[in-house]
């Protein structure tokens, strides 16, 4: 993440962060990202506190964690009262989920696999592919 400004627009942060303006305004409604104070137009300001946790709000999400999960490793942040055993234990946890969801992957890949081999690619309106669709 690039240095941001001292003050900025959500479009601005935006830019900065590498996501969505309506994503943030999202966050904001939901309570992930904290509301910026207004300047004296009534416009949002934001500042190098929002780009971090908007960063961590991103980076979270690229790794798969649920908006649920990133709201309570953020309480355990602001919280301040957390330790690193606390976020590992958290982190193992969803460590478990993305290697379940990798050998369900993997199943459906071994599945489509053996779908495919079967089918000749031919003119004909039988296929196999079809017939295991509707097969149990």
């Amino acid at each position: 993440m690039k240095t941001p400004p001292p003050e900025m627009s959500r479009g601005t942060l935006a830019t900065q962060t590498g996501v969505n303006s309506e994503t943030i305004r999202y966050y904001e409604k939901i309570g992930l990202m904290p509301d910026p104070i207004r300047s004296t137009a009534g416009h949002r300001v934001y500042d190098a506190s929002h780009a971090r946790r908007l960063s961590f709000v991103r980076r979270s999400r690229e790794l798969g964690f649920t908006l649920r999960e990133i709201r309570e490793l953020l309480e355990l942040v602001d919280g301040g009262d957390y330790t690193c055993a606390e976020v590992r234990d958290r982190t193992l946890v969803h460590l478990g989920d993305v290697s379940n969801k990798i050998r369900d992957l993997q199943k459906m890949q071994r599945t489509l696999k053996s779908m495919a081999s079967k089918c000749d690619g031919g003119s004909v309106p039988e296929c196999p592919i079809v017939d295991a669709l509707f097969s149990d």
